[in-house]
C-alpha cells in the first residue's frame, strides 16, 4: 500500500480509485491465499507493514485466531483512517503512522512480519535496510511474507501486466525490483528458506524465515 514517502497517498480520491482497482481481482486473492498458507499455527504477534486499508492483518487475523497482537502501519492518512474503522473495537490491533523509510526496530519483535504491495515504493538501498531490519524484529522461526510488484522481464511484459491490472501507465512512485535480486537481500539479511513461493506476472510473494527455519507446507 503506502510508504508515505509520496504525497499522493495523501489524496483520499487515488485512495479509494487503487482500492477499487485491485480489491477483488482474482490474482491478488490468490497470493493472499498463499500466504495465509504459510502462516505459522499458533502466531501470536503481527506486525504489517504499509497496512493500507488493513486487508492483510484482517486476513492473518481471520486464518489465525491464536494472534493476539497487530502493530499495522502506514503513512498514508486516508489508508490509515480506513484500517482504523475496519478494526475499531479490536483491542488486538494497534493501527500507527509510520513512515517505512525510517527504522523498524522500535516496533517490537513479533512472530509474524508480513507487508502488502508497498515495500516497492522504497529505493533499493532501504529494501536492503528494511529486510535487515526485519530479519532482526522476527522472533526465531519467525515468517515474513512480503507480497509484492516486482519488474518483468521485458518491457513488453511488464506493459502487459499494467494492461491487466487496469493501469494506463506505471505509477510514477513505484521503485520496482526484480525477485531474484529481493530474495538474495532477504538471504543476506539473515532470513533462511527464502523463496518467491507465488508468482502472477508482476505480482510476487517472497517469503522467508528467522532461523531456526520454521517447517516447509
Amino acid at each position: 500500500m503506502s510508504t508515505g514517502t509520496a504525497g499522493s497517498w495523501s489524496d483520499a480520491g487515488q485512495v479509494h480509485r487503487y482500492l477499487a482497482r485491485l480489491d477483488g481481482r482474482a490474482p491478488r486473492r490468490a497470493g493472499e491465499d498463499v500466504l495465509a498458507s504459510l502462516l505459522p499455527d499458533l502466531p501470536r504477534s503481527v506486525l504489517d507493514l504499509g497496512c493500507g486499508d488493513g486487508r492483510l492483518a484482517a486476513l492473518v487475523l481471520g486464518a489465525r485466531p491464536s494472534v493476539r497482537r497487530v502493530v499495522a502501519v502506514d503513512s498514508s492518512p486516508p489508508m490509515l483512517q480506513l484500517a482504523r474503522q475496519r478494526f475499531e473495537g479490536d483491542e488486538r490491533v494497534e493501527v500507527r503512522t509510520w513512515d517505512l523509510g525510517h527504522p523498524i526496530g522500535s516496533l517490537g519483535s513479533f512472530d509474524v512480519i508480513v507487508s502488502g504491495f508497498a515495500i516497492h515504493h522504497l529505493g533499493d538501498e532501504r529494501k536492503q535496510r528494511l529486510y535487515a531490519e526485519v530479519a532482526r524484529q522476527l522472533l526465531p522461526g519467525g515468517l515474513f511474507a512480503n507480497l509484492e510488484v516486482v519488474t518483468s522481464a521485458t518491457p513488453e511484459l511488464h506493459a502487459e501486466f499494467t494492461r491487466l491490472i487496469g493501469r494506463a501507465d506505471d505509477d510514477p512512485e513505484d521503485r520496482l525490483a526484480d525477485a531474484e535480486s529481493q530474495l538474495e537481500w532477504m538471504r543476506e539479511a539473515g532470513l533462511t528458506q527464502v523463496d518467491c513461493l507465488w508468482r502472477w506476472r508482476g505480482f510476487a510473494l517472497l517469503a522467508g524465515w528467522a532461523a531456526p527455519a520454521g517447517p516447509l507446507r
